[in-house]
């Protein structure tokens, strides 16, 4: 079963460039992971929106590998200062019971 991660960030507007580079460096790292299917960045449209980072996974158990894994923690060394974010945000996660789309 089809597995997403969303990660809802607020993220303050003076930091939203930086916020989006450090996802350009790294963003053919999470490919390698086994269990991978495809990750999307959505910016919000407004200063007070938050980040959207969904990423697509074979399976639950894929996910949680990657969450161990060295490159895991090789993504999240150095983060932005606390500053950069506003209050809110988190992880959710869901199983895909219904896709719809164009190949």
């Amino acid at each position: 079963m089809h597995y997403v991660v969303a990660n809802r960030v607020p993220v303050r507007a003076e930091y939203r460039q930086d916020f989006e580079e450090r996802f350009r460096r790294r963003a053919g790292e999470v490919d390698k992971q086994p269990g991978f299917v495809r990750m999307e960045i959505l910016r919000p449209v407004d200063d007070n929106g938050v980040y959207i980072v969904l990423t697509h996974w074979e399976n639950r158990e894929a996910f949680q590998n990657w969450m161990r894994s060295d490159d895991f923690k090789a993504a999240h060394q150095n983060p932005l200062p606390k500053e950069a974010f506003g209050e809110g945000g988190g992880i959710e996660q869901h199983e895909v019971i219904i896709s719809a789309g164009k190949p």
